[in-house]
C-alpha cells in the first residue's frame, strides 16, 4: 500500500527532527561545562547529520520482484522506503573560547579557562529550524489521515 510507504517517510522525518532537538538540548545543558566525563577538557558542540533516502526502487530491485526474487539492500532501510535517516553525529571542530577566570578550578596556570563552543544563538536557531521541520511532519501526517479517511468514506 502507497501510503504505508507514506507513513514511514513521515515517521523517519519525525524521528530524525526529535534526535536533533535532543542534541540542541544536550548542547544547551552543556554550554558551561569545563570538563567532560573522560577529562579531556571542556564540552565540544556536537550536530546531527542526514542524509535523504530515496523511495524510488533501482531497476534491478523492480525486475527482481517481478521475477518473484528479492533483493539484499545493505543500507539498513527497506528497499521501497523513503525518507531521511541520521548517519552520525559530529563533534563542531570550531575553536574553543577562552576566558580569564583564575578562580576557576580548571583554569590553567595562566588563569585562562577552556569554554564550550556552543553558541547560543546557532543553539536557538537550530531548536527553531527543527520544530518547524517537526510541524511540517506532523502537518503531512494529518493530511494523509484525513486522505485515507476520506478514501475509506468512498467505500461507503
Amino acid at each position: 500500500m502507497g501510503f504505508m510507504n507514506t507513513i514511514n517517510i513521515v515517521g523517519s522525518g519525525l524521528t530524525a527532527q526529535q534526535l536533533r532537538l535532543d542534541i540542541v538540548a544536550e548542547n544547551v545543558t552543556n554550554s558551561q561545562t569545563t570538563r567532560v566525563e573522560n577529562g579531556e577538557g571542556a564540552y565540544r558542540r556536537k550536530m546531527v547529520v542526514f542524509e535523504a533516502v530515496s523511495g524510488r526502487d533501482s531497476f534491478r530491485d523492480v525486475m527482481a520482484r517481478a521475477m518473484g526474487s528479492t533483493t539484499v539492500s545493505n543500507s539498513g532501510v527497506s528497499p521501497n522506503a523513503g525518507g531521511v535517516i541520521v548517519t552520525e553525529i559530529r563533534e563542531d571542530e570550531s575553536p574553543m573560547k577562552i576566558v580569564y577566570d583564575p578562580t576557576h578550578p580548571d583554569a590553567d596556570e595562566d588563569g585562562y579557562l577552556e569554554m564550550p563552543n556552543v553558541d547560543m544563538v546557532k543553539e536557538i536557531a537550530d531548536a527553531m529550524a527543527a520544530t518547524r521541520a517537526f510541524a511540517s511532519n506532523v502537518t503531512a501526517f494529518n493530511t494523509l489521515k484525513s486522505v485515507i479517511s476520506s478514501g475509506l468514506e468512498i467505500g461507503r
